[in-house]
Parts: C-alpha cells; structure tokens; sequence
C-alpha cells in the first residue's frame, strides 16, 4: 500500500502544491455510497461517457433521417461573355459542301428549381436501421463499463483512506504508551534504578515512532488527494470519510461455490455480445448489396433567357419532371462475395473471444474468491498476533519495573508490537482490495 500510495505521489504533487496556495473552498463528509455518488455526477470519464449515449441516440436520428424525404433548391445565374458558336452544314443555307458558324443561345440565362427524392426500398437501409438501435446499446454498455470502473477504483480509494486511518489511529496510540514509558524510564534512571542504555533504547524507539507517524500522516493527505480525484472532486476542496474500519463487514464464506453463470453479469462480456451483434448486422448489411433498391424522385424548375439582363425574368419556362429509378446489382468481380466471406471470419473470431472471456472470467471468480478467503483468513490471524504482541508487551513491561526482567525484553517486545501492526495493516489493505475485487469479479458492481 505504502509504495502505491509513493507511485501516486508523482502524479498528484503538482496539482497538490497549487491547492496549497488558496483555501478550501467547501467542506465535505461522506461515506463510501456518497462518495460513489458523487463520482456518478462529476467524473469526467463518465460524463464523457453519457455524451457518447447523446452522440448514439444523435446517430440513430441520423439513419432514420436517410429513410425520409430529401428535398433541395438550386439556383444559377450565367453570363455568356462569349456566346457558343455551332457549325451547320451549309444545305441548310443552299450552299451544300460548306458549314456555317451559328450562335445558339443568348448571353444571359438563369434557373430555379426544387427536386425530392424518396427511398422506397433498400436492404442496406433497413439493416442500418437495426444497425443504429444497436450501436445505441453499445454505447449504453460503454457508460455501464465506466461506471463499474469507477465504482471500483472509487472504493478502493476510499478503503485506502480508511485504512491509513487506522494505522493512524495504532501507531497514535503506541507513541502515548510509549512516549509515557520514556517518562518512567527517564525517572527509573534519576533515581539509579535503571541505566542511561535502557533510557537510550526507549528513545530511540519513540524518536523511530514520531518519524513513522509524521510519514504516515503526509501518506494519510495524499490518500485523501488520490479519493477526491477519483470521484471528481476539486483538490482544493476538503474532504472526510464518515466511516471507521470497524464499520466494514467481511464474511469468509462469501462464494464458497463458483458460479458458472456469473459471466452474463459482466459487462465486458455484455460488450462482446453487442459487438457480435454489430457484426452480425455488418454480415446482413454485406448481403443486402446483392438485393436491388428503389427510389421516387421529381423535379420542377424554371430556366430564364435574355439578351439583356433587364428582360432576363420577363419571361420564364418550366421544366418538371417525376421518375423512378431501379438500381439492380449485376456483376462486381465478386467483390460483394468475398467481403461477405470476410465479415464471416469476424464473426467466426468474435464467438471464439466470447468462449475465451467466458473462461476467463470463470478463472477470474475463482481466483477472487480464494484471494479474498485467503485475504480475511490472513487478517484474522494478523489481528490476533497484534493482540498477543500487545500482550507480551505488557507483561514485559511488568517483569521489568519489578525487577525480573530487562530492557531488552521491553524494546523487543515494543518492536514485535510494530512489526504485528505492520502485518495488520497490510493484511487489512490486502482484505479490503480483494473483497472489491472479487464483488467485481461476480459482477455484483453497477
């Protein structure tokens, strides 16, 4: 936990040493469900991820837009500077074997018009349409997967905190007993009945202690700088964790039994499933090309002529026209087929990935759930040897103002105590991390 929290201090140094020049501005205290809700509303990854659903629902609008009516104007103005000119056999004029250059036109001209066209029938539409509903629901699952993401990286955070609030909270208490039993020692060496070595040990413990908990309380404000980032908080707000290490539940019989099911829980898996099905819908659209499509068009214009552009709108003649138009797919060079065949390999590939994640992640439950068994097995016995190293210690302590014991016995004692609360804390860290991974691993996060 210590050297995570060391890697984190790289990133989050700068922006920690601007915090530090302006005040807080707002104070908050949350638990871990507050937390995870205020990631929900302020995470840019997931605000990013909500305006790719927009973007979907804007993509689907857009197909169906392809299906409705398409309507146009035009309009040109042209000024023939120089007129062009036609050569016409010279029979026309009785002058047989000649040619005769003739002006066709006059020097201005200008148009108008509308046109509309309707798509009647196209396969390639009709799957773009299912198309479009499911790149929507890929985009939803995207929004699912980064909300989990944060879900976890959030709790871990928040755990962390916890965790060096406890460690905190221990080695808090270790420097009262043992700052007090500097403070015998030190009167146990005035009135002879201790040596100056004994008095020396002791301080050299506390001095050790001071400097532990001075680290740990820098450690303690990179945590919390490391949870408001991943929930999305300004750094240069303050932020309190409501709960106490004591308020976390851990249950070793938790998924005792893998769950061969669990699979279709997890969203990666859900992702792979869309995916397969824009595939399939790619496969269908592919297909399509070899159907033909139909489509209505009409168009209706006016055409303007003049010599001189004061008479060019005098006098105007229309031009409409209304039509069908069949486009029927003959022959490629079998380009249609073989992108088929194509699309067919994909497929092949994506259904040996989805059998491949579903192991995987069977493996993956497994693992978690030996892990965290194995993780709150290993607190519970760390616990305990706290416990006993507390006691020995006392007992030491004991023996030595009576007499019967040394000082070495004590500081040993002393150490064995920091060194079992050491054990305790990592193995709190590991129970807590394990515990998140295996909720995620059962996809019991959403």
């Amino acid at each position: 936990m210590r050297n995570t929290l060391l890697l984190t201090f790289m990133l989050f140094s700068s922006v920690t040493l601007k915090a530090q020049k302006y005040s807080p501005e707002r104070t908050f205290k949350f638990n871990l469900q507050e937390c995870l809700e205020y990631a929900y509303e302020n995470q840019d990854s997931l605000k990013n991820a909500k305006l790719d659903i927009e973007k979907a629902n804007y993509a689907v609008k857009e197909t169906i837009g392809r299906g409705l009516p398409q309507l146009s104007a035009s309009a040109d103005f042209q000024d023939f500077l120089k007129i062009p000119t036609t050569l016409l056999p010279g029979e026309f004029f009785d002058e047989p074997g000649t040619f005769k250059p003739v002006k066709f036109g006059v020097k201005y001209q200008s148009s108008a018009g509308v046109s509309i066209s309707q798509l009647l029938f196209s396969g390639s539409y009709i799957v773009a349409l299912k198309g479009a509903k499911t790149y929507k629901e890929l985009s939803v699952r995207s929004f699912n997967r980064t909300k989990i993401a944060t879900n976890v990286a959030v709790s871990k955070a928040y755990y962390q905190v916890l965790v060096s609030n406890e460690q905190l909270r221990l080695l808090n208490a270790n420097v009262t007993q043992l700052g007090q039993q500097v403070k015998e020692t030190t009167e146990l060496n005035k009135q002879g009945f201790a040596e100056k070595i004994d008095l020396d040990r002791i301080r050299v413990l506390y001095n050790n202690l001071l400097t532990t908990r001075e680290n740990t309380e820098r450690l303690l404000v990179l945590s919390n700088q490391l949870l408001k980032f991943q929930i999305g908080m300004t750094v240069t707000d303050s932020l309190q964790v409501k709960d106490k290490i004591v308020d976390v539940v851990f249950d070793s019989n938790t998924s005792i039994e893998v769950d061969t099911t669990a699979y279709r829980n997890r969203i990666e898996y859900g992702l792979l499933e869309t995916q397969r099905k824009l595939n399939d819908l790619n496969l269908q659209n592919l297909k399509s090309e070899y159907l033909p499509s139909l489509s209505a068009f009409g168009s209706s214009s006016y055409q303007y002529q003049a010599n001189r552009f004061g008479d060019l709108f005098d006098n105007k003649y229309p031009n409409t026209v209304v039509g069908l138009q069949l486009n029927i797919p003959i022959f490629n060079g079998f380009q249609r087929k073989y992108r088929v065949k194509q699309a067919q390999v994909e497929l092949q590939k994506l259904d040996n990935t989805l059998n491949n994640v579903r192991n995987g992640i069977l493996l993956q439950q497994e693992q978690a759930r030996i892990t965290y068994q194995n993780g709150v097995k290993s607190l519970k016995n760390q616990q305990a040897n706290m416990e006993l190293a507390r006691e020995v210690l006392r007992v030491s302590k004991i023996k030595y103002q009576e007499g019967v014991g040394s000082s070495i016995e004590v500081t040993q004692a002393q150490t064995e105590l920091e060194q079992s609360e050491n054990n305790y804390i990592q193995a709190l860290y590991d129970a807590l991390i394990s515990k998140v991974d295996l909720e995620n691993a059962y996809g019991r996060i959403h």
